[in-house]
């Protein structure tokens, strides 16, 4: 062992414990479903073997499982889902796992090129991806939030929303008529949002929202789901539809064994959304 090595190794010993890294591991493969080995050594100020060895050592313990490039909670993939039964406000939603949120609408943006016709669903994170893309020319979106529709107006883009009932405090377009008219276009790429997703496929609070979706998922070209990982094995009142109706799902981390599989067996692709500079 060199010098530096030696120096490099008494530092990162000063900087944490090992006790402590291991429970900031397990706190985050809790929170994130996944622990990243190259951002979690750069947030605790380690090397990423340092993180590795932790791995192997909580592994061992049984407390986690290594995947490749980190590790994921111990029998995650048994768990059973999660009922959420109340919607919450969108205010609410769009502060919760915002940076995530952002994250993901930024590598979903990279996917919309010039003079094509774009679906954006309703949701907060549908609608930082609005955001994402208010300065993007040539383009025609088709929505049913009229917060999204707002945004993107407002910018000089070119928008399309349907005729129909507005539901409360989400400001979402729907119901019958709504469906009705953009049953007849047909969108290059439509990126959907959901309450949480399962192995039986994807949720959400609202019969009337889930409806448009359906609508998105039946009309569109290329099908991308915007789910960030706290919606893992997360199921609510509308069931919309199976796995196998999306294309691509983009994340802030991998999901669980579980849904993986199940994706994997749908076909569908997976994308982890890079950290953003700064986050």
């Amino acid at each position: 062992m060199t010098n530096d090595e030696r120096t490099s190794g008494t530092a990162e010993h000063r900087r944490l414990p090992a006790p402590l890294r291991h429970s900031h591991l397990l706190e985050i493969a809790r929170k994130r479903n996944f622990v990243h080995v190259a951002e979690v050594a750069a947030e605790l100020g380690v090397s990423e073997m340092t993180i590795r060895r932790d791995l192997i050592e909580l592994e061992r313990e049984g407390m986690l499982v290594r995947t490749h490039g980190g590790a994921i909670p111990e029998g995650d993939g048994a768990a059973a889902p999660f009922i959420d039964r109340e919607e919450p406000a969108f205010a609410a939603r769009l502060r919760e796992r915002n940076t995530e949120k952002r994250q993901i609408a930024a590598a979903a943006a990279t996917l919309v090129d010039k003079r094509v016709s774009v679906a954006l669903d309703v949701g907060s994170t549908t609608y930082l991806l609005a955001q994402a893309l208010a300065e993007t020319a040539n383009v025609k979106f088709f929505t049913s939030s009229l917060r999204t529709a707002l945004l993107l107006g407002e910018g000089g883009r070119e928008v399309y929303v349907p005729a129909g009932q507005i539901r409360g405090e989400e400001m979402s377009i729907c119901g019958k008529s709504a469906c009705d008219e953009f049953e007849r276009f047909w969108f290059d790429i439509a990126f959907i949002g959901v309450s949480g997703i399962t192995v039986d496929g994807l949720y959400d609070y609202s019969p009337e929202d889930s409806d448009m979706k359906r609508v998105y998922l039946r009309r569109s070209k290329r099908k991308v789901l915007l789910c960030d990982s706290a919606k893992y094995n997360h199921m609510s009142l509308i069931r919309i539809a199976d796995l196998d109706h999306i294309d691509l799902l983009i994340s802030d981390a991998p999901p669980p064994s579980n849904i993986a599989a199940a994706l994997a067996k749908a076909n569908v692709e997976i994308e982890i959304a890079p950290t953003l500079p700064g986050a």
